[in-house]
């Protein structure tokens, strides 16, 4: 079957849904509007679920050499001292490897599977989906028309936009700090310490390397930090654990606000929403590449069981996905619900439910999608 299809960004999500559509048969189109230059960095933690959807895309043989498996996740207060843990290979057991990872290695691993050129420094201008077909304007003039246009960019998508699926991102009143710093701690487990509207995660990603995902609770409005390393100083200064020496290692830090995207529907006509640009959540769960690529495979096997049936595939899509994403929204938005209880309260709570409360978040994801 030929269909003409075009993947819009070339992200983790854009490019798992081309990897998606190449092992069903298809041969899409993907652009990019950044330069090929524009290497993400920083790092991920891919919880089982992301391992086995990756293993279905023929991508898990690449990934196995790459960054450092997580067996164990240690909750601790902002001392430093012990809430509970969550055997991560128990609660995956069948399913697949939890894994920490620097973000360029996973890219690199996306850019093999594609099977196809990505088309960077190529913005889509605008888009017409009257006719039944998708004709889209590209940043250089030319039009192009396609049966199907998967929308892969972004929380702030622009193919969401144009296609009238929804309107902007709603910020969740966090601010994220992300770093990957060399020569701290010497660390073998994925390890929190929550403080109070705060926490701080740092996890072995390989090569004498830690990530480290530092959040804090702001107030709407707020501007983000003049110097984010003064500030990520300043939040968690205080911590103890394993905080102060990495604390002294961090050299640069990269800064986010984060925010969720819920739509109706993912698609319109002959428009499709993946990834972040469908059912963005905050990162607590670790669930945006893990959906992403589960994501990938559900649209390569809906659209090949169509028959090429564009309309029929992307009803199929959403009975498949809906509820799964949105479960991830309510679960994500329980896990964050803890960060606003005070530490007196919350601390023994978690030392005596944490266990239960926190798997519980996962148990449904254990499932087949």
């Amino acid at each position: 079957m030929t269909l003409r299809i075009l993947v819009v960004g070339a992200g983790i999500s854009g490019l798992a849904a081309a990897r998606g559509l190449r092992v069903a048969g298809f041969r899409p189109h993907v652009v990019e509007e950044l330069p090929a230059t524009m290497v993400p960095g920083a790092g991920i933690f891919l919880p089982g679920n992301a391992a086995r959807a990756l293993r279905m895309l023929g991508l898990d043989a690449p990934l196995r050499p790459l960054g450092h498996l997580i067996f164990r996740q240690v909750f601790q207060d902002a001392a430093g001292t012990g809430l509970f843990e969550l055997d991560a290979a128990a609660l995956w057991a069948g399913v697949g490897e939890s894994r920490a990872l620097s973000r360029a290695d996973l890219q690199q691993v996306l850019l093999t599977g594609v099977g196809g050129e990505v088309r960077y420094e190529t913005a889509v201008r605008d888009l017409d989906l009257t006719g039944g077909a998708a004709k889209v304007e590209f940043g250089d003039g030319s039009v192009a028309e396609y049966d199907l246009v998967v929308g892969a960019d972004g929380r702030r998508s622009m193919i969401r936009d144009k296609a009238g699926l929804g309107g902007p991102a709603t910020p969740t009143g966090q601010i994220v700090y992300r770093s990957v710093v060399t020569g701290g701690p010497a660390l073998s487990d994925w390890t929190a310490l929550l403080g109070e509207r705060s926490q701080f995660v740092a996890m072995p990603m390989g090569g004498r390397r830690l990530y480290c995902y530092a959040e804090e609770s702001v107030e709407p409005g707020a501007g983000n930090p003049a110097d984010p390393v003064a500030r990520l100083r300043e939040v968690f200064g205080g911590f103890g654990g394993c905080v102060p020496a990495v604390l002294d290692a961090v050299e640069k830090v990269q800064i986010a606000r984060t925010d969720e995207v819920v739509v109706e529907r993912y698609s319109r006509g002959p428009v499709l929403l993946v990834g972040d640009a469908g059912h963005a959540t905050a990162p607590t769960l670790a669930q945006g590449a893990a959906l992403a690529f589960e994501d990938a495979v559900v649209l390569g096997e809906v659209l090949k069981a169509a028959g090429g049936d564009v309309a029929a595939a992307l009803d199929a899509y959403e009975d498949r996905r809906r509820g799964r994403c949105e479960q991830v929204r309510e679960r994500t938005h329980e896990r964050d619900s803890t960060r606003d209880v005070p530490p007196a309260e919350r601390d023994p709570m978690l030392r005596s439910r944490g266990q239960e409360i926190f798997t519980g978040h996962y148990r449904d994801l254990v499932d087949a999608f």
